[in-house]
């Protein structure tokens, strides 16, 4: 049986769970999504890839500003629809709204609640070197994230998987169990199970003063923040006053004094260990290989890196 469905999602982490949606027999009635915005030094107005998206299959698109006001109320209470389902929208939904659809709204979380509730569960969950994470299915309540659980799916993670990849992982794997919740949901089958309140942890927005990447930190602790802030905001050190940016790199076992090269191939000392940088980027520059890099740019043993 089709249900008529009101997604909610603007990042590329949205799509998959929208396009798996629009490939099946459900009704899409229509798509909210935030407005678009000004983005980069040219300061062009990018829509978000839910908005593209919908463009391109005719999708009944909405993009308030915010959704607290008596015109949007009245037009989703008349979409009526059997289900919401949130990724990742990005503004606040009113307690208001939660009436509106017959099934409740249904949030695709990637966390495994109630670890994580919040804005960047991803980074966080790489950044404080997690050995699991994974998708929950949840129902939306007024307080952020802590909704009862219907279905949650597992996933190891190491030591050298960035933010944009586990991203991709995670959103077709919510992908792929949001079809599955709907169909129990419709049947009755769906069980919600309450969170354990007392340990819940918040991934708070990342910030762009948290990139400065800290060499008295272990090895691991650095690369855990190099692969989480990957590919935003970034994490960043300082050499002779210039920034740069680092995309990609392992540990190595060397040990020195935090912060200084042990070799010409600009691998720096941390507390414990050190950090081989692979790619790199100087502000203002491309992105590099590290073996490119430094064919322009040599760097002894024993520099003092900020």
């Amino acid at each position: 049986m089709s249900q008529k469905i009101v997604f909610m999602g603007t990042p590329e982490f949205s799509l998959p769970t929208l396009e798996t949606l629009v490939n099946s027999n459900n009704q899409i009635l229509a798509v909210y999504t935030q407005p678009a915005s000004k983005a980069h030094r040219g300061q062009k107005i990018i829509p978000s890839r839910i908005e593209t998206f919908a463009k391109e299959y005719s999708l009944n698109l909405r993009t308030p500003d915010n959704l607290d006001n008596d015109q949007e109320y009245n037009y989703f209470k008349e979409l009526n629809p059997d289900i919401v389902i949130v990724v990742a929208y990005g503004k606040i939904i009113p307690k208001k709204f939660l009436d509106l659809s017959k099934h409740g709204f249904i949030n695709v979380h990637a966390s495994l609640l109630p670890k994580w509730r919040g804005a960047a569960p991803i980074q966080r969950s790489i950044m404080n070197l997690d050995n699991q994470t994974g998708i929950s299915i949840m129902k939306i309540v007024e307080e952020l994230d802590a909704g009862p659980v219907m279905h949650q799916d597992k996933l190891q993670i190491n030591e050298n998987i960035d933010t944009l990849t586990l991203s991709k992982v995670l959103s077709k794997l919510g992908a792929s169990s949001v079809l599955n919740a709907i169909n129990k949901i419709e049947k009755g089958e769906a069980r919600f199970q309450e969170q354990n309140h007392s340990e819940a942890t918040y991934a708070k927005k990342i910030s762009k003063t948290e990139g400065q990447i800290n060499w008295k930190e272990s090895a691991k602790k650095v690369l855990a923040k190099i692969n989480g802030l990957n590919p935003n905001p970034g994490a960043w050190f300082e050499y002779k006053k210039e920034r740069y940016k680092v995309w990609k790199a392992e540990v190595v076992n060397e040990n020195s004094e935090s912060g200084i090269t042990v070799d010409d191939q600009f691998t720096i000392a941390c507390k414990e260990q050190s950090i081989k940088i692979l790619e790199i980027q100087k502000e203002g520059k491309s992105r590099q290989l590290i073996d490119q890099f430094l064919l322009g740019n040599k760097i002894k043993k024993g520099e003092k890196i900020i």
